[in-house]
């Protein structure tokens, strides 16, 4: 297309055609695009099909129809609902191709096999395969074929069906096949994509295939092809490209996989098959977004458009030398390389593996590029609703094609769907006449522009408006005209006009004309159709013709009228010869053409002869010397073109040049000899007008160039032809192939020996290396051809070639040339731990050295996975991949879990932790859990069934939810040693084993084991283990699971019960019963017959006694067994039962026939609890199995096997003892009732001379002395420290917790779970006295005295304690009495608890968990659905799983659905809960889901009944200390009167109950301790603040001291990939440092918090020279470091995320990132900004009790006399003349807070609303509560002498100074923007109380003056200025060193200036608000630095500023101010109020 003529005024319309079809009364409609073809008549054609299944053929010059025929009806859209894309009639939509070598037309087409006009429905759609004659329209034979019912080659399960699917994308024909792509309509029914392959010649099928090829079912859509009708693209070296749309079988979901290991499900992809001899296809490679899933879920297809192939010519680059484009509805435009398309998430950090990254456009697009291959290359991107946009094409520095934009067009693309694929044009390829083209369905239709842009536009030079033009089409090209359909039923053709203004005589034939002769003259007559200015007429050759009698010109002709002239034959040549007369005209009507062509033509001969040699050049390029005896032959044609006989007369030749001198050459046998050229065949005579063939010989015999110049002599005339012949050596071939080991050598290639290889190449991972083929020959050999390649491409295998272009058949290399190809080897994903394995394959080669020869060139690849773990000698892992195996089949396969929900989960971790504790299988699963055992699990299932990414590694598997996303898996790896899985089979009895058979299920004896001649325990026990044992015995018998007893008898009254007590699975085989509790499965040796029900062979009986026991001495009476009171270091507790299931004890275990208590206690001695039962065994455990009670019938009866003289147990009974406990008896005397027996003891007890172990702190009990966690604090939940902490203490502020611990002195810790890691030791670090009672020990470095909660045990009992006790005459008794029953007839579905309400029975997730948020926060045998909702209260959803399995979350991931049924057994929720049997808690991946505040009013629940009272009555006089025990119950009430004068000391933890009261009453002269607790689970879990205040008040009813008590919980998450944090303007990093052998790293404890981060800590210590954070969220400050803290041996011990910045590092267990303060900067910039916190705090009290609570402000051992504030709720008190000391150590508390509403504050002024902030916007002190209101906080700020208060989130309340610097006023008071302070305070509705991240600020106006200012001047000192308290240039040299004075908690600006006047100084200075110093005179080196920097504020004035830490705020004497002694005047001089009066403010 000539840009010249397009843009001119005449290329427009030419004509538009009518189409006929009109079926159902329907247009056509043209989807399939125009095909333009010139067939054999010369007549250029357009053929059109149409919707209508019409075919035209339409002539190209006039728009006329000149054949048609209709194929099918069409298919009707409405059978397709909804999808009216192509509306109302679908036939042929994709565009077909015309093979020209048989002028046959492919295409396919929509209709039904009924061919009538009746509705068919859409499952009779139908579609078939054309083969049409373009001569005549006709189906050519054997056509056309149908496609319905044919399944896909690589997918039988996938069959096509021609009613769904829809063929849009244009067809393909490469070689010997034709190719169509499928999709489905709008992306209904199921879109999935097709590929059809079709031999051209007979059509039979070659290849199926469809682009979802994997297992899933398949009714799972996806990866259509469609790509807006664009066509699969070949690059005619064997492989095919195409795009696909989204579908839903995701199968890499995350993980990153290579190119060359394509999925099965090619969704989302390009994709390159090679195309295989047969027709078939293989994926070669593919390349997948990163985002593919996301896209999925938007429905945005990545083939919306076609993959373009880019002209290799232009568009070539050194790292991609071959590429593509595409662009989907993303509208990201991919560039990618044909050689290596990029995978899926295989780029860094798993993104796109591309050349250039993608470039993203505004909108979708659907039309394919358009691309420009000149003049640098362009291509042209069409968006929806926006410009086009024009990239230009270059490589950048890196050898990467980098497009940039350049350019945009005017116009924006249509709004709706439509615009079409861009297409280019250029004029004979000329650069400089390229055009872009486009056509849209909206504005100009058809736009045409220049395809180069000029200054950032591309110009629009011609449109066109085409009504109805079809979106997605493309304009079609043919001899100067564009061609557009619509679906208007109109085809379009535009170009220059073919009207012409004459008609003439034409053609003018004027015969034959011998030469040089003339013919007679021709008239041509021309006739004007309109009015005609004829400028000039010419020939456009005039050499055999000419042309008379031409008029003068210009020349006017008027329509009508005629013009002549003449024209003469006279020919110069024979031949035919013709010429075209030109008339060049103009006129009015641009339909016309300015030129109208006249023909003439003619025949010249000659009647003598005439000679013609043809070619006249005959050239031999690279003959081989020797390489052929004959040489190499070419011909000549001499030919005689006159009528006469020609004579040839002979032949000269020349070497030198044409023009001579000719020599006559040699005659020989062989022929006319020249040098190496021989002719033969010369012919001497050539009849009239024919030809004789001349051969010419080349046969060198050395290297070199030749040429010979041949004169033909003959009679008819002389001809001159040219020979030139090359002549080389042989060429020779080297080939070689890239070394492994990166290194850039070369190696040759040697036969296959050894064969070319990659090495190692790591599983997901590709290596790609280069082939080399060099000509080697010398510098005269010829070019190396290569005559043979077949490259392994597309073949299966990890080995192959990139293309099948390089290196291919036909390359050409000159001497010394190389040419190179590149082979990968592209390993797939694959486990750790597997075997190696080898790939091979093969490239045929043969070249045009024929010492080469033939060759099959093999390639070496050896696949390697990653090792592991436990490494072996040879370097390979021990712990081997065993595969993919099935979880819950049925119950966990391997039972010991050592990490769940693992962020650094990976199978290396599990496998090596595994290992350590000696298992010999290890397993991981849903993406970040680790389990172990010894056993493998029952069934292996395939690979693709782990699915799930490690989250410590992405590039491992852990686990996975099966392929259908049906049930959870375990990636298995064993060492070799694990057993055999056990059969998947239900448990039975095993009828015999060996010489036994089973006699039937028993019970214990009676009054002893039923079997116990010798016993045995093993954890994996079985029938056949215990038979073993008890070989030599008559009897065996197994109970609980995994105990094994023996006797030649059974005794003690065992008797015979139903197998159905004997429900015990074995511990090591679940397919066999081992007993039950109290049961046994026992076995006979063949032919002993068991003793029937009752009897018994042994009878052992322990005589009814009463004895006296102390610890001191033991008085046993003869004949009378005791329970003995202690066996250091245990004490007895009493007769228990044992556990409901499962043992009491059941952590160690040993019996013999010599058991004493002592001897029991000395085998538990590292355990919390020891028992002794049936006369000779002794458990041990820290934790009471469920169900273990006091037994109220007594029991405990039998004698010690080794002292008669003790009670060792009973049957099912246990004498029970608990380590450091009291004994059960009084420190007078105890009786306990049971049975008929009555024991009376007397224990003594004995003062510690040292810090002892507190064994009991209620509600806690001592555990042991545990290590701190190994990846985090051993407890996590919340903390606190005190220098006056205590056991107690601690005990308090951790109630509501499941364990505390204390450390270090002063440290307390609290929470519901044990860190990883956290074990008990034995080696004495804690050793710490407690800093609030030196007698208790309080752990000590990384150590913890632990404690458990004793209120958190559960069970049924019924307790009744007596004592008896008499002081100072008075007496006093407490009763205690708890009780439970249980009228549930079995577990039941707990319907709700506090806070929460049943949802139902759920599946687990689809791709994980179902709630992800907090796993397992409990010990799974405390879970019961109550204790899970308690550690899930703040999460919106829990739920229970597997009996012991906790899950929280705020929202249910995808694929969790509630599983149909109404009963456990059928949702298979059918698993009871371990610590309450009564409950359901879940099953094998089903979870009893709860959420919260849908809280069931009307539940199933068990009917229960628990009281409890504590009455404690006393006369005057008298001490008691009562105990409560913990209740939960619907009514409880305590109550405990006491008479006069009594001193109280009450602890109280919060309850939840329907109703409560608590009162007490007091009367005179009395005194009494009360302490009282009631525990039930919370509906919610808050951040809340413990505080503890003492108070004593005096009154004349009453004088009494109390103790309060609130406790707190909190949480954190972690996320991220964190890294160290350098430090800020204050401190710099120091270095990852350890904790301090003995004390802390740096003595102050500032703030743990779970918002922590390290700028916030280096915020809080801005006062101190360090900054440290440990385990993630506690803040540690110091002025030293201990000497015992080293910098760790490595920076990555520090490794914990911060929890409120997971991108900084926290330190980490034991360790500290450490910050050492900067030294001050030389005129830094001021930042006046308050940072500081009180040590004056207040007491808040709770709203609910009644207390007496003071304030005070305390600084550092003084204190002043504070006004008490008196709160009351239930009960009332007074006080009078109270003084308090109070101290705080957490500053949030749940509690109302004062003033109470009556007390206002007036004082402040609103400031605005501010953002929050980390560090905190106000800093100092804080406080929430459930009833904040404004008044509150502003009260609870002013009386701590804070001048702004801010309220957050409703609730919570903040003091301070000053904002931080990071937090800013975000709108003012008086603004009238709207607030984002808008969240109503809790304690008044009417107030706004800031919002989530925003503060209400106030500012104290009159109470607190604010900010803390500088003082101007005091008394006749002005400020100076703030200095570095060191002289500069020195580091010793004191600022000011006259005097000083410390005086840290009354120092002020006042009183310092004071000091210094008065001993007659001039210069006063205040540094860090601690020290006063004087001097005479102020050092002219002092550093001045920024005044903001003296920022600490005065401890006795907190409204001012006095120095800062190593800073003095600096005062200098006026120097007129002084007395006449010139002595400065002292403040002594002047009164207080002068001097105040002077003391004025900046």
């Amino acid at each position: 297309m000539d840009p010249s003529v397009v843009s001119s005024a005449q290329f427009g319309e030419l004509w538009k055609t009518k189409l006929p079809g009109n079926y159902r009364n329907a247009l056509e409609q043209i989807y399939s695009q125009p095909l333009v073809y010139t067939l054999d008549d010369g007549i250029q054609y357009v053929f059109i099909a149409t919707s209508q299944n019409n075919l035209y053929k339409i002539n190209a010059k006039t728009g006329a129809i000149v054949a048609s025929r209709n194929m099918h009806i069409p298919f009707l859209t409405s059978e397709l609902v909804t999808c009216l894309d192509i509306n109302p009639l679908i036939g042929v939509t994709g565009t077909g191709v015309i093979d020209p070598a048989s002028d046959t037309w492919y295409l396919t087409a929509k209709t039904y096999e009924d061919q009538s006009d009746a509705v068919k429905g859409l499952a009779n759609g139908r579609y078939y395969f054309h083969a049409i004659d373009v001569n005549t329209l006709a189906e050519k034979g054997g056509f056309p074929k149908p496609l319905e019912g044919t399944l896909a080659r690589n997918n039988p399960n996938r069959m096509f069906q021609g009613g769904t699917h829809h063929q849009r994308p244009a067809l393909l024909l490469t070689g010997q096949y034709i190719y169509a792509g499928f999709a489905s309509h709008c992306v209904q029914y199921n879109f999935t994509g097709w590929v059809m392959g079709w031999d051209k010649s007979n059509g039979n099928l070659v290849e199926r295939f469809t682009t979802e090829a994997g297992p899933e079912p398949n009714k799972v859509p996806g990866a259509g092809i469609w790509m807006s009708g664009g066509g699969l693209a070949s690059d005619d070296k064997g492989s095919m490209y195409y795009s696909t749309g989204n579908g839903y079988a995701s199968q890499l979901h995350g993980v990153p996989v290579p190119g060359r290991q394509p999925p099965t499900a090619l969704e989302q992809a390009v994709v390159n098959m090679k195309i295989n001899d047969d027709g078939s296809l293989n994926v070669a490679d593919f390349f997948m977004p990163w985002e593919k899933e996301q896209l999925d879920g938007a429905d945005k297809d990545l083939g919306t458009t076609p993959f373009e192939l880019l002209p290799p010519g232009t568009f070539t680059c050194p790292n991609a030398r071959r590429m593509g484009v595409v662009t989907g509805k993303s509208g990201k435009t991919y560039i990618l390389n044909l050689d290596n398309l990029g995978g899926y998430q295989m780029g860094p950090n798993k993104l796109d593996l591309v050349p250039q990254a993608p470039i993203q456009n505004e909108n979708s697009v659907y039309a394919g590029a358009g691309v420009y291959p000149l003049e640098g290359g362009y291509i042209y991107i069409n968006v929806i609703q926006y410009q086009t946009h024009v990239f230009k094409f270059s490589c950048d520095g890196s050898g990467n094609p980098a497009f940039t934009k350049v350019a945009d067009t005017p116009e924006k693309a249509a709004y709706v769907l439509g615009v079409g694929h861009g297409t280019t044009t250029s004029f004979n390829g000329q650069p400089g006449t390229g055009l872009y083209w486009m056509t849209d369905v909206d504005g100009y239709n058809l736009r045409i522009y220049n395809a180069v842009p000029q200054n950032g536009v591309l110009q629009l030079i011609k449109s066109a408006n085409i009504p109805g033009v079809t979106k997605f089409s493309k304009p079609v090209f043919g001899d100067g005209k564009v061609y557009v359909g619509t679906n208007q039923g109109l085809l379009y053709a535009f170009g220059s006009p073919v009207n012409l203004p004459l008609t003439c005589t034409t053609p003018n034939d004027f015969g034959k004309i011998s030469i040089n002769d003339t013919s007679e003259a021709k008239t041509i007559q021309c006739q004007a159709s309109v009015y005609t200015q004829i400028k000039s007429i010419a020939l456009k050759n005039p050499t055999n013709f000419q042309i008379l009698g031409l008029p003068s010109s210009p020349v006017d002709v008027l329509p009508g009228k005629n013009i002549s002239f003449q024209a003469v034959f006279k020919p110069v040549a024979p031949g035919p010869l013709s010429v075209d007369v030109s008339i060049a005209t103009s006129q009015g009507d641009v339909k016309y053409a300015t030129n109208t062509p006249v023909s003439l033509k003619g025949i010249g001969t000659s009647a003598k002869p005439l000679l013609a040699v043809n070619p006249n050049t005959v050239t031999f390029n690279g003959v081989i010397v020797n390489q052929n005896d004959a040489g190499v032959t070419e011909s000549v044609i001499f030919s005689n073109v006159g009528d006469g006989v020609l004579t040839v007369q002979g032949l000269n030749y020349s070497i030198i040049s044409e023009t001579g001198a000719y020599v006559t050459p040699n005659t020989t046998a062989n022929g006319v000899q020249v040098g190496p050229f021989t002719f033969t065949n010369i012919p001497s005579t050539i009849a009239g007008n024919t030809e004789s063939i001349v051969k010419v010989n080349f046969n060198p015999t050395r290297t070199g160039n030749f040429a010979v110049y041949v004169h033909v002599r003959s009679d008819g005339g002389t001809k001159i032809f040219d020979v030139f012949g090359t002549a080389s050596s042989q060429p020779s071939a080297l080939l070689e192939f890239e070394a492994a080991d990166g290194s850039g050598r070369w190696i040759p290639y040697k036969f296959n020996n050894p064969p070319f290889t990659f090495g190692n190449v790591v599983q997901q991972k590709t290596k790609s290396l280069k082939m080399r083929l060099t000509n080697n020959g010398s510098s005269s050999a010829g070019a190396l051809s290569v005559t043979v390649s077949k490259p392994p491409v597309g073949i299966s295998g990890i080995i192959g070639a990139v293309n099948g272009v390089d290196l291919g058949e036909g390359t050409n290399l000159a001497a010394g040339e190389s040419a190179t190809a590149v082979l990968f080897c592209s390993v797939p994903k694959s486990q750790v731990n597997v075997d190696s394995y080898n790939g091979t394959a093969a490239w045929v080669m043969n070249t045009g050295d024929p010492n080469f020869g033939k060759q099959q060139i093999q390639f070496f690849c050896n696949a390697v996975a990653e090792q592991v773990g436990p490494l072996a000698a040879n370097g390979s892992a021990i712990y081997r991949y065993n595969g993919c195996y099935k979880e819950n089949n049925p119950g966990r396969q391997l039972k010991i879990q050592l990490y769940g929900k693992d962020p650094n989960m990976s199978n290396d971790k599990c496998i090596t932790e595994c290992a350590a504790k000696g298992y010999s299988a290890a397993a991981t699963e849903y993406t970040d859990e680790c389990w172990c055992g010894n056993r493998f699990p029952s069934e292996i299932r395939d690979e693709t069934d782990c699915n799930y990414v490690c989250t410590g590694n992405s590039t491992q598997i852990c686990g996975g939810n099966g392929y259908f996303h049906d049930h959870s898996h375990l990636s298995l790896f064993t060492n070799g040693k694990a057993q055999p899985a056990l059969p998947n089979i239900p448990p039975s009895i095993l009828p015999s084993v060996g010489a036994y058979n089973y006699a039937g299920c028993y019970t214990e004896g009676i009054g002893g084991r039923a079997l116990s001649d010798a016993q045995t325990v093993y954890d994996e026990m079985t029938v056949a283990y215990c038979a073993n044992f008890c070989s030599k015995y008559q009897y065996f018998g197994i109970e609980y699971s995994s105990e094994c007893f023996c006797a030649n008898s059974i005794g003690n009254n065992a008797k015979l019960v139903g197998d159905g007590d004997c429900k015990n699975t074995c511990s090591g085989n679940a397919t066999q019963y081992c007993g039950g509790a109290n049961r046994l499965t026992v076995y006979a040796l063949n032919g002993t017959t068991p003793l029937p029900s009752g009897s018994s062979t042994t009878t052992r009986s322990g005589a009814t006694s009463t004895g006296t026991s102390t610890s001191a001495s033991s008085t046993v009476t003869p004949g009378v067994p005791t329970a003995v009171a202690s066996a250091a270091p245990f004490a007895h507790k009493g007769c228990y039962t044992e556990a409901t299931s499962g043992r009491a004890l059941g952590d160690l275990f040993t019996a013999y026939d010599g058991m004493t208590v002592e001897k029991c206690a000395a085998f538990c001695s590292a355990y919390t609890y020891m028992a002794v039962e049936y006369m000779s065994e002794c458990y041990c455990g820290n934790t009471i199995g469920t169900g273990a009670v006091v037994a109220t019938n007594g029991g405990c009866t039998m004698a010690c096997s080794g002292n008669a003289g003790q009670l060792c147990g009973g049957s099912f009974r246990l004498n029970f003892y608990q380590k450091g406990a009291s004994a059960s008896s009084s420190a007078t005397s105890t009786t306990v009732v049971s049975n008929s027996k009555t024991s009376t003891g007397t224990s003594t007890t004995s003062t510690a001379t040292g810090p002892a172990v507190v064994q009991s702190a209620v509600p806690f009990t001592h555990q042991g002395c545990y290590s701190e966690g190994t990846s985090g604090r051993a407890l996590a939940g919340t903390l606190t420290a005190s220098d006056t902490m205590t056991v107690e203490k601690c005990a308090a502020f951790c109630r509501g917790y499941t364990y505390m611990g204390v450390e270090y002195s002063t440290e307390c810790y609290c929470g519901n779970i044990i860190g990883a890691g956290a074990l008990p030791v034995t080696d004495g670090r804690c050793s710490m006295p407690c800093g609030g009672d030196k007698s208790q020990l309080c752990g000590g470095p990384n150590g913890l005295n632990f404690y458990k909660n004793s209120a958190s045990a559960s069970g049924s009992s019924s307790t009744s304690l007596t004592s008896t006790g008499t002081t100072s005459g008075s007496s006093s008794t407490t009763s205690t009495s708890s009780s439970a029953s249980n009228s549930a007839t079995g577990p039941i579905t707990v319907q709700s608890v506090p806070g929460y309400g049943y949802l139902g029975c759920y599946s687990e997730g689809s791709n994980g968990r179902a709630l992800v948020d907090l796993q397992n926060p409990i010990p799974a045998s405390q879970v019961s659905v109550e204790a899970c909702g308690v550690a899930c209260a703040q999460y919106t959803y829990f739920g229970v799983e597997y009996s012991g399995e906790c899950y929280c979350g705020n929202t249910i991931q995808a694929g969790s659905a509630m599983v149909a049924g109404n009963t456990p057994a059928i949702t298979q929720c059918n698993m009871v809960c371990n610590a309450d049997k009564n409950e359901y808690c879940g099953g094998p991946n089903r979870l009893n889901m709860y959420k919260k505040g849908i809280e069931t009013t009307s539940s199933t629940a068990r009917p229960s009944t628990t009281s409890a009272s504590s009455t404690t009555p006393s006369s005057a006089a008298s001490t008691s200390k009562p105990t409560t025990s913990s209740t939960t119950s619907r009514s409880s009430s305590s109550t405990s009167p006491s008479s006069a004068a009594s001193t109280s000391k009450l602890s109280t933890s919060s309850t939840t109950s329907l109703s409560s009261s608590s009162s007490i009453p007091s009367t005179a002269a009395s005194t009494s301790k009360s302490l009282t607790s009631s525990t039930t689970r919370p509906a919610t879990l808050s951040t809340t603040t413990s505080s503890t205040s003492k108070s004593t008040s005096s009154s004349s009813i009453l004088t009494s001291t109390s103790k309060t008590s609130t406790s707190t919980t909190s949480t954190s998450s972690l996320t991220g990939g964190p890294t160290i944090l350098p430090g800020n303007a204050n401190f710099t990093y120091t270095g990852c440092y350890t904790e301090a052998t003995s004390g802390r790293a740096l003595s102050k404890l500032i703030k743990a918090d779970d918002k922590m981060a390290a700028d916030m800590c280096l915020g809080l210590c801005y006062q101190y020279q360090y900054a440290g954070i440990e385990y993630g969220r506690e803040c540690f400050c110091g002025d030293t470091l201990a000497s015992t803290s080293i910098k760790a041996p490595t920076e990555s011990q520090c490794n914990f995320k911060c929890p409120g910045d997971n991108t900084q590092i926290c330190g980490a267990g034991n360790r500290l990132t450490l910050y050492t303060r900067k030294p001050a900067a030389p005129n830094a910039q001021a930042r006046i900004v308050t940072s500081s916190s009180s040590s004056s705090t207040s007491s808040l009290p709770s709203p609910t009790s009644t207390s007496s609570i003071s304030t005070s402000s305390s600084t550092r051992g003084t204190t002043s006399p504070t006004r008490a504030v008196t709160t009351s709720s239930s009960s009332s008190s007074s006080s009078s003349s109270s003084a308090s000391k109070s101290s705080t150590t957490s500053t949030t508390s749940s509690s109302t807070l004062y003033p109470t509403p009556s007390q206002t504050i007036s004082s402040y002024a609103y400031a605005g609303c501010a953002n929050a902030t980390s560090p905190l916007a106000l800093n100092a002190i804080s406080t929430t509560s459930t009833s904040m209101d404004l008044n509150t906080c502003k009260s609870y700020c002013t009386q701590n002498n804070y001048g702004l208060s801010g309220v957050q989130n409703g609730d919570t309340c903040y003091c301070g100074n000053g904002l931080q610097s990071f937090s800013a006023l975000q709108e003012e008071s008086g603004s009238t923007t709207v607030s984002k302070c808008n969240t109503p305070c809790k304690g008044n509705s009417t107030e706004i109380c800031g919002a989530r991240d925003y503060l209400s600020v106030w500012n104290a106006t009159e109470a607190v003056k604010i900010p803390p200012t500088m003082v101007k001047q005091v008394g006749y000192y002005p400020l100076k200025g703030c200095y570095n308290s060191t002289i500069q240039g020195t580091t010793t040299s004191p600022l000011l060193a006259a005097t000083s004075t410390s005086i840290p908690t009354s120092l002020s600006v006042e009183s310092c200036v004071g000091f210094c006047a008065t001993n007659g100084y001039a210069v006063a200075g205040m540094e860090n608000g601690k020290t006063c110093s004087c001097n005479d005179k102020l050092s002219t080196s002092a550093e001045v630095l920024n005044l903001g920097e003296c920022n600490v504020q005065c401890p006795i004035n907190k409204r001012e500023f006095c120095g800062a830490y190593r800073k003095t705020l600096v005062y200098v004497l006026d120097s007129t101010s002084v007395d006449q002694e010139g002595k400065p005047r002292s403040f002594g001089q002047k009164n207080e109020a002068t001097i105040m009066a002077n003391s004025t403010a900046y």
